[in-house]
């Protein structure tokens, strides 16, 4: 029989949190430079009659993005991450009922 999973010690609890924090920091770093970036290439395209800084923003948000998903979505502990789990450890039991 499987054992249940035991609960985190504080210690390990706080290094994971802190992992988490700097992870979302650094994404939030990321967004604040992709629009300030984006923004003045955005004034010198408009100032040059042009308009191609929607290219660099759309390749650079696909960047964002991803890095988005990567910290928020499959970053161990979070929701996304946890469903996850949830639905593989319900495909093994399933294949592997216990008698």
């Amino acid at each position: 029989m499987p054992t249940p999973a035991t609960p985190h010690s504080p210690a390990t609890l706080d290094r994971l949190a802190r992992r988490r924090v700097r992870a979302k920091l650094g994404w939030w770093s990321h967004a604040t430079v992709y629009l300030l970036v984006n923004l003045g290439l955005l004034a010198l395209s408009w100032h040059q009659g042009r308009h191609w800084a929607v290219f660099p923003a759309l390749g650079w948000g696909l960047g964002l993005a991803l890095h988005g998903l990567a910290v928020f979505w499959m970053q161990p502990g979070s929701a996304g991450m946890e469903r996850l789990v949830a639905r593989e450890r319900a495909r093994l039991q399933a294949q592997h009922p216990q008698g």
